[in-house]
């Protein structure tokens, strides 16, 4: 099949501060009631809506119940508006030249044929995933807390292709890009950047996901793949690796995607961090999947409540659980490890035996020790990045 038709986009939905100097700005709990549409995209299900062009999607709550997201309920987060929505996979590469010994133009063919398939089991999370919990209101999409996902990926390692290409002696860092473009062609491209020493084994090049090919707005037919990162370095759709030796300077690095740094990693929204570090390794999170906050049960009936917890990859020690707004803590059952950076479900039994609000929260705490705060001990940062409050749903015991 030469030529895959996947959609038309024509759906009808449219300076260093120390923390302690730091007033404690208004973190709330991310927003947590909205709708699903009523339209799908394809190959997906339903999802939360922000946008068609560019397609900007959210995962409902009630999907974190399991270790692997399935693609059709996958997020979708895209920069640029201008999206192929076509591909001849037999004339589709990915170029890599710059400081290498050999130039590469590499199909998809080519990377299931001349590297090792590897498969990564990893989650994938927005920078900017619940930034809705921030006030005042910071720029960019107001998510809930359902950009997020984990996935089996299979692909070639990048560490591979570079060897392939063979590495020059200077060559320091390499610049990649997809195939989605702006509208106006004096916007920069999504460009960023890895340092090659910091490139890890499980950094890879997938061209499959859960065993299929990558849907069409996860970044198909090939995506980069960093576990223990947020996803704003996953480029989709990856068309060019540029090898070279010196950082460049681009939008997508400078200014976006960076957080303030300093030991609290806030500011002042009147005050802004002068210096700034990339965004990068996720923090410690957990995620009620159900019940959920619309959810009403009987009184002295079982209760199972279940969810995920994840990290940059030192792995999940426990999951804690209160019932008393955090006054008291009690261990949930964790399930199998998939992978460090994979999500670990956890789940936790009770029967209610009083009539009313029941507030149920979860905190994850890894093997580092470090533990999710209370979101009004999260402070301020101007992009909404890193948020990973405690995680709150309030349901009804009939």
């Amino acid at each position: 099949m030469k030529r895959r038709d996947f959609f038309k986009l024509s759906i009808a939905t449219s300076t260093a501060l120390m923390a302690e100097s730091l007033p404690k700005m208004q973190t709330k709990k991310p927003i947590d009631n909205r709708e699903v549409s009523t339209v799908a995209f394809p190959q997906k299900r339903p999802l939360i809506t922000y946008s068609d062009r560019p397609p900007l999607l959210e995962t409902p709550r009630e999907v974190f119940t399991t270790a692997i997201t399935p693609n059709n309920e996958l997020f979708v987060r895209w920069h640029m508006s201008n999206i192929p929505t076509h591909f001849d996979l037999e004339s589709y590469y990915i170029h890599v030249h710059g400081e290498v010994k050999e130039r590469l133009y590499l199909t998809v063919d080519a990377l299931k044929k001349e590297f090792e398939a590897v498969e990564v089991t990893a989650t994938m999370q927005c920078g900017g995933n619940s930034r809705s919990a921030f006030s005042p209101t910071t720029h960019g999409i107001q998510w809930g807390s359902g950009a997020m996902g984990c996935s089996i990926y299979k692909g070639a390692r990048l560490k591979d292709v570079l060897a392939k290409a063979g590495l020059m002696p200077e060559a320091t860092w390499i610049t990649l890009n997809g195939d989605d473009k702006a509208v106006m062609s004096k916007i920069e491209s999504f460009k960023r950047e890895l340092k090659i020493s910091e490139i890890s084994d499980d950094t890879i090049i997938a061209y499959e996901q859960n065993g299929e090919e990558i849907p069409f707005l996860n970044g198909f037919p090939v995506r980069l793949v960093i576990p223990g990162l947020y996803s704003d370095s996953w480029v989709k759709m990856l068309t060019n690796i540029n090898v070279t030796k010196e950082y460049k300077h681009y939008y997508y690095m400078d200014k976006a995607y960076r957080v303030p740094d300093n030991a609290c990693e806030c500011e002042r929204p009147s005050q802004k961090a002068q210096k700034t570090k990339p965004l990068e390794q996720m923090n410690v999170k957990s995620y009620i999947g159900y019940p959920t906050s619309k959810t009403q049960l009987h009184a002295k009936a079982n209760l199972t409540i279940k969810g995920v917890a994840f990290d940059a990859g030192y792995g999940i020690k426990s999951v804690m659980i209160s019932l008393d707004k955090g006054a008291s803590w009690e261990s949930a059952t964790l399930e199998e490890e998939l992978s460090p950076y994979a999500f670990r479900v956890f789940s936790y039994k009770l029967r209610p035996m009083h009539k009313g609000e029941l507030t149920i929260m979860a905190k994850a705490i890894n093997n580092r020790g470090e533990e999710q705060p209370f979101a009004k001990d999260i402070a301020w940062n101007h992009g909404g990045y890193k948020y990973n409050g405690i995680d709150s749903v309030t349901v009804t015991i009939l």
